[in-house]
């Protein structure tokens, strides 16, 4: 997203946005400590196709909105922070190249650096839980998400390949 976004690119991720808010707030696994569901797939397609910008605009429009119009907790922006920086690290590992080791790299910096420690850190200051007891029971969603995103960014890469142009023409 380096130049004035088009028409058709602004729907594009009004969608992508509408569509994180609907896969983070009703078609996810939800506890207070922990979130499994696939609220990624938007934001990094976002990433993918137009850039770190607009994936970190997507997620981070995708958290505010999602907690202004459906609450799930107590607001906190720490979060949509690192909604941001989600989607801004699959657009620097993936808008230009989608290769396996890639898709290795920003699941790797999303899960450990961004959702284990960055996020682990906004829960603890938010419930005043102690950091490294609550780091440890996160370790499984992390466990459970990573390779999952794996996969699923490796499907995403396929198809943009081969359907990719024709999207965005």
């Amino acid at each position: 997203m380096s130049r004035k976004p088009g028409v058709r690119t602004v729907v594009y991720l009004g969608v992508l946005t509408a569509l994180e808010i609907v896969l983070s707030r009703f078609l996810s696994i939800s506890a207070w400590n922990m979130k499994i569901g696939f609220s990624f797939v938007p934001v990094a397609a976002a990433a993918m196709l137009f850039g770190p910008l607009a994936g970190g605009i997507v997620g981070a429009l995708g958290d505010l909105l999602g907690a202004v119009l459906f609450p799930i907790g107590p607001y906190f922006p720490g979060f949509t922070l690192t909604a941001f920086l989600t989607g801004a690290v699959f657009g620097l590992f993936l808008h230009r190249r989608r290769t396996a080791l890639a898709t290795l790299g920003a699941v790797a910096v999303n899960q450990l650096l961004l959702s284990l420690l960055l996020n682990t850190l906004w829960i603890s200051l938010l419930y005043g839980s102690p950091f490294l007891p609550l780091l440890t029971t996160r370790l499984v969603q992390c466990a459970i998400l990573a390779p999952v995103q794996f996969a699923v960014l490796l499907l995403m890469n396929k198809a943009l390949e081969k359907y990719g142009k024709r999207l965005l023409t």
